[in-house]
């Protein structure tokens, strides 16, 4: 039986772990695209230095990352990448809680993020996880769909 998934934020020098886990997550959606996904070619150094990254660690290993980005107003998701070993265990659910739970300590009451429109299966799986599609707009050969998820609000 697995731990349960442990978050643990990036250091400084982890930007090849987040690449890493980012190139091996997205290169399914390269045929799809018809390109390699923006995530994969990324500044993943950069991220970790200014962005909010974590790992999730399930056993011992690091099984997946996500990215967050604190805006005027909203969270932005800007990365979620899951290793292929670990997909389809939920961990996906996991990290849009912890992302919940980060943009509540940090006051901010929305949530945003974005995939491409060749990548339908993350569409409908954001659609069922309460993010509304905000905007599409056109994106190499495909649409860039925007959602939005607005937090319920927290009675003290």
């Amino acid at each position: 039986m697995s731990e349960a998934p442990v978050f643990r934020r990036a250091r400084a020098d982890e930007g090849g772990l987040l690449r890493e886990i980012t190139r091996e997550a997205y290169a399914k959606w390269v045929g799809p695209v018809g390109r390699e996904p923006r995530p994969m070619v990324a500044d993943h150094d950069a991220a970790v230095r200014e962005h909010l990254v974590e790992f999730v660690e399930m056993d011992g290993a690091v099984v997946a990352a996500v990215e967050l980005v604190p805006q005027d107003g909203y969270l932005l998701v800007e990365n979620i990448a899951v290793r292929i070993a670990a997909q389809r265990r939920g961990l996906g659910d996991t990290i849009l809680e912890r992302a919940e739970q980060v943009a509540r300590g940090l006051k901010l009451p929305v949530l945003r993020l974005y995939t491409h429109s060749r990548m339908g299966t993350n569409v409908d799986w954001y659609l069922k996880r309460g993010y509304a599609i905000e905007r599409e707009e056109p994106f190499g050969n495909g649409n860039r769909v925007h959602f939005v998820k607005t937090l319920p609000v927290q009675v003290a």
